[in-house]
């Protein structure tokens, strides 16, 4: 009988994350949902979702901005699941604030949760498929179109995403020789409340009607269309098999045809 797959994916209880679980679980995996202690509830769907799969899951409430919490519950995954196959490193914030008017706090609460979280899940990943004598690893995190170039009013958030490529890369030189593959994902406007508060905010400062900056970014997307959670898993499904055996340190953009690089 061969070993059970097994996949971490933190911030699933909805949106994008909810989708990569899903569609792991779809692929074979067995999942650890992973999210704040406030969306225990809402990860339920998530569960429900992959147990419909036929696949093993749990809930682990986890604040990725903490090193010993990832490490937990990386741990948490290989004993619960048994084994641990890959990382996704899906959870993150954003900020809608003017590049002078971003403070302190914010800049704080940016790099603690888009970029700490990034290194420690790295890290995790890393010591656990070594504790496992595992010679083959997959190591997947999230930056954005924006990590490729900078959005106004997004000022703290695109310098978090351009960093998450930087570690990407770093990574992906260090642990190669390991057989640990480290790529990222950059999706586009994804049909997620942050969007919308994008959408709001971007409202404020420019005075157009709610709906009206979000349609003029759909408006810039070749596929004419807002881009789907499972348009970003399809992306992960792959990076997660085999398939990407011979890819590392790379970080695909998928917006339907926003950006071209």
């Amino acid at each position: 009988m061969s070993e059970p797959k097994v996949a971490v994916v933190t911030g699933a209880a909805r949106g994008i994350g909810r989708s990569i679980a899903i569609q792991l679980a779809k692929d074979g995996f067995d999942v650890a949902v992973a999210d704040l202690k406030q969306q225990e509830q809402t990860a339920q769907e998530t569960i429900a979702a992959i147990e419909a799969e036929g696949r093993k899951t749990f809930f682990r409430a986890t604040d990725v901005s903490k090193r010993d919490e990832v490490f937990g519950l990386v741990d948490d995954a290989a004993d619960q699941l048994g084994g641990f196959d890959v990382m996704v490193n899906n959870a993150g914030i954003c900020q809608v604030t003017p590049f002078t008017e971003i403070t302190t706090e914010q800049l704080e609460a940016m790099a603690r949760v888009d970029i700490f979280s990034v290194v420690y899940g790295i890290q995790a990943a890393a010591a656990k498929f070594e504790e496992l004598g595992k010679k083959h690893g997959r190591i997947i995190s999230a930056s954005s179109i924006a990590g490729f170039e900078g959005f106004p009013i997004l000022g703290a958030y695109s310098g978090a995403k351009f960093a998450v490529r930087g570690l990407t890369q770093t990574a992906a030189q260090e642990l190669a020789p390991r057989g640990i593959t480290v790529n990222g994902y950059a999706p586009g406007v994804v049909d997620t409340p942050m969007w919308g508060q994008i959408d709001e905010e971007m409202g404020k400062l420019n005075g157009k009607p709610k709906g009206e900056n979000l349609k003029g970014m759909v408006d810039s997307i070749a596929m004419q269309r807002l881009e789907h959670p499972d348009d970003v898993a399809g992306v992960i499904s792959f990076l997660a098999s085999d398939k990407s055996a011979y890819m590392t340190g790379q970080t695909i953009i998928v917006d339907g045809g926003m950006q071209y690089r």
